[in-house]
This record gives structure tokens, sequence and C-alpha cells, in this order.
């Protein structure tokens, strides 16, 4: 009998290079927050992929960028956290988009690591493959890799092929969480990641980066087969507010009818959803406004 192999991967990348969607790709369900915005993911996510023979815990990490409040340094922080007592590394790169300074820099930081790096260039269904050929083997040179992946997250390719390998780099180990469980993270941090992901979609670009969300209250309603969930829009300043809103209300309400749909295929119930507005001057340099909306920034 084979033995149970079990371990931990850290995804890494710059922003918005597709590193929520292959998680959410290698799980097979939806558990990080996934926007054509950058940084968008703000906490370390980890999530639990297990099959027969193993089972491999993977931490969704913030992208690495130039951290421009304390909230960005935390994210950063968080990031590069990560990378400690790791089984492997999955360094994220968009073969579409290019690979730039962002990724050469983080390629630098993870020459210093020992736990084995495995490259994934990701979009590969949408790339100049000739040209993102060229700028891999560039950064290979430059670099050291245990492994290279041409990969696209949205259309599964060799999706299989890299799960296998990264397998492959698990030691034999137990079981670190039960079957059916597909991530670490409280069901109220899950909620404020729906609604904060329907809100980046469907706000300009300014406002979302200086948005938060505090799920202030779920109630089990038995007797209506239902779950309540209350929440409330963090926003840095008092126009913020009006642009969430919008004209009659209309913003918001097309924000939580998304949010509602995605929370009731996470909880498997039907969900009645009150959303609010707040105003909470430059919450993102505020560390205590941090804390209560989920960023422990006393780890870093």
């Amino acid at each position: 009998m084979p033995k149970f192999r079990s371990g931990f991967t850290a995804i890494i990348g710059r922003p918005n290079v597709g590193k929520s969607t292959l998680m959410n790709t290698l799980i097979g369900e939806k558990i990080a927050i996934v926007s054509d915005k950058p940084q968008t993911t703000r906490n370390r996510i980890q999530s639990v992929l297990t099959r027969e023979e193993y089972q491999i815990v993977f931490v969704d990490t913030p992208g690495i960028h130039k951290p421009k409040n304390k909230l960005g340094e935390y994210m950063v922080k968080a990031a590069r956290n990560s990378l400690e007592e790791m089984e492997a590394i999955l360094f994220v790169v968009d073969a579409a988009d290019g690979i730039g300074h962002g990724d050469r820099m983080i390629a630098e930081m993870l020459r210093e690591v020992s736990s084995p790096v495995i490259l994934a260039a990701n979009k590969m269904d949408i790339a100049d493959k000739e040209k993102a050929r060229l700028q891999i083997q560039e950064l290979e040179a430059a670099s050291k890799f245990d492994d290279v992946f041409e990969i696209s997250a949205l259309t599964g390719t060799n999706i299989q092929a890299l799960e296998s390998r990264l397998a492959s780099y698990m030691p034999e180990g137990p079981k670190y969480y039960p079957d059916d469980m597909i991530t670490d993270q409280p069901e109220r941090v899950i909620l404020a990641e729906i609604v904060r992901e329907k809100a980046l979609q469907l706000l300009k670009e300014e406002v979302p980066h200086g948005i938060g969300v505090d799920i202030e209250e779920i109630r089990d309603r038995t007797d209506k087969n239902l779950t309540e969930v209350s929440a409330s829009i963090i926003c840095e300043k008092a126009s913020h507010k009006g642009i969430i809103i919008g004209k009659g209300g209309r913003m918001l309400k097309s924000i939580g009818s998304l949010a509602r749909a995605d929370m009731e295929r996470f909880l498997g119930i039907q969900v009645y959803l009150e959303l609010f507005v707040k105003v909470r001057n430059d919450w993102r340099n505020n560390p205590i406004t941090m804390r209560s909306l989920g960023y422990d920034i006393r780890e870093y």
C-alpha cells in the first residue's frame, strides 16, 4: 500500500496573474476572491485538496507589490511569510501580459528559499506562445526552478499534470483536514470576501481598493429555512459611499443580488442579505479597523 502524502504549497506571484483562479480550479470550488483588478487577495487563504493518496494544503497569498499604506505592507508581509516551511512553492506568472520586472524581483527572492519552486506560466490560452516561451527561458536562466508548466487556470489546461507534480513533492504525512473540508477560513470571512468580490466587479477603479466588508451578523432561521446575513461595506470617503449606493440605491442592490446568489451556492441554503455602507476615514492605515475586518496584523 502506498503511504499517504501531505503538505503545504504556497501560491505566489505579482498581483493579477491568476493565483486565486488557479487555486479555485485546483480545489474545484470557489474559495478565493477573483477579480480583474490587482491586489484583491488580502489575507493568506488556505484551501485543501484531498485525494485518495495525498492531501495538499494551498496557501493563496496576496500579490507582491510596492505597498502604499499599512494594509499594503500587511499584504506583502503575508505573502513573504507564506514561503517559510512550505513543501513546495508555486510561482505564477502571466504569460499573456508578459514577464516583467515584478516577476524577476520575485524570482530573485525565491532563489533564497530551500523549498522546491515550480514556475506556472498562466494564461497560455491567450498568450503569444513564442514570445511567452522566450521570456520563460530568460526567467529560467536567471533563476532556479525545479519544474516549469505552461497552464491555463481558466480552461484547465495542464492543471492535472501540475497537481500530480505538486503531489510528488509532498512527504509522507498525516491527513491534516477531513475529506470534506475545502478551506480553513471561517464562514464569515468567506461571506465577506463574496461581497467584496462583487463590489470589485461593479465599481470603478479607485473605490474598490478603499473598501472592506464587515459581516455583522449571521442568523440561521430554521423556522423559515434560510440564513439571514447582515453586512456592511466599509469605505474611506463620504463621496465613495454615494458611488457604492448608486442612484436610487441601484448599485448597492446589484452588489447585494450577485453576492446573495454566491452565498446561497456556498451555504447551500436560501439567504436573505442586508447590505449597508459605512464610512471609516483612512481605515487602511488604522490597525484597529484592520483587525476588526479580519486582518490580523499582529502576526507580522
